[in-house]
């Protein structure tokens, strides 16, 4: 028996290529930077912190960010920039 499909209305399969892999890298680490400067905005004024600093907060993140992207590519053959299986 098979199982039944699901059909969802604008649903692609995306095809995992090494263009798809960047791209979905550099969304990750763009992403990453931004939710964390942001952030790093709300704590400038409670820790008393300039916008440099917390820029450079952002950086560390997204460097790490771009570093699990690359951990994840070597370790899987999927071209996912994820540590989940199956993505």
């Amino acid at each position: 028996m098979s199982q039944p499909q699901l059909s969802l209305p604008g649903a692609d399969t995306v095809v995992k290529t090494a263009g798809t892999y960047a791209r979905d890298l550099a969304e990750r680490v763009v992403v990453t930077f931004l939710q964390a400067f942001v952030g790093a905005l709300v704590l400038t004024s409670p820790f008393d912190l300039n916008m440099w600093q917390a820029a450079a907060m952002s950086g560390v993140a997204a460097a790490l960010s771009l570093v699990k992207g690359v951990i994840a590519r070597v370790r899987s053959v999927s071209n996912s920039a994820s540590l989940a299986k199956g993505v």
